[in-house]
């Protein structure tokens, strides 16, 4: 973790606050005065501020089911953050593990655990994201194979990673993705002459959506191990 965002977790100073402190050499790791913001604290590391050492708050995990119209961003642009549904203490802290487009419902994971989230995001982690996706006209009968072998999307120089295909019925469909690049679903079902009219984000990994449209709550212990 970054100093700067270190001394914000482990205080109630504001990041312009805590880089101030920092360039006041008010800051020490392993007992060395650090004057640059950007220096990367480890867990085996003694941070402190005019001698007094600092200690974290815990990291958080949540599961938020993410209406349609809002964004997955810390603050309000042309639609609303969906982080106004989170009644919570230092908000600001958290960030979207796998962001979802406005008009994309479903569920979202939020934390401030920066290692935790890029296990979930990352695609060497192979971690599994399903979407239940409505389409414009009927799936054809070949697509599930050509998603199973990885497909071209435009701008794109390497295919896409094996992708699952449930049927639901001839215009809805599951997809499982261990990727996540812009706009994946929907351009991979635009390479293959289909359109996609809705998309909802049903689980990430073992945790599946269970919460009602703008609520959330914590990841249970097994749920938040699972991702590590």
């Amino acid at each position: 973790m970054r100093l700067d965002k270190f001394i914000c977790k482990s205080t109630e100073f504001t990041n312009t606050e805590a880089i101030q402190l920092i360039a006041n050499q008010t800051v020490r790791v392993n007992d060395q005065i650090i004057t640059d913001e950007r220096s990367q604290v480890h867990k085996n590391n003694t941070v402190t501020l005019n001698g007094a050492i600092l200690k974290p708050r815990a990291f958080r995990y949540l599961v938020l089911h993410k209406p349609a119209g809002t964004i997955c961003s810390n603050k309000n642009e042309v639609y609303p953050s969906l982080f106004n549904c989170i009644d919570i203490d230092n908000v600001e802290e958290l960030h979207i593990a796998g962001r979802l487009d406005a008009d994309t419902t479903g569920l979202v994971l939020i934390t401030d655990d920066g290692h935790w989230s890029f296990n979930i995001t990352t695609p060497n982690k192979q971690c599994e994201k399903c979407y239940r996706v409505g389409l414009s006209r009927p799936i054809a009968d070949d697509v599930g194979k050509k998603f199973k072998q990885g497909i071209a999307l435009q701008g794109e120089t390497q295919l896409t990673r094996p992708a699952k295909l449930e049927v639901i019925n001839p215009t809805e469909v599951y997809l499982t993705i261990t990727e996540g690049k812009f706009h994946q679903v929907k351009r991979m079902f635009s390479a293959v002459g289909n359109r996609v009219v809705s998309l909802h984000r049903e689980s990430i990994g073992k945790v599946t959506l269970d919460v009602g449209i703008g609520e959330w709550r914590h990841l249970t212990r097994d749920e938040v191990q699972s991702f590590i």
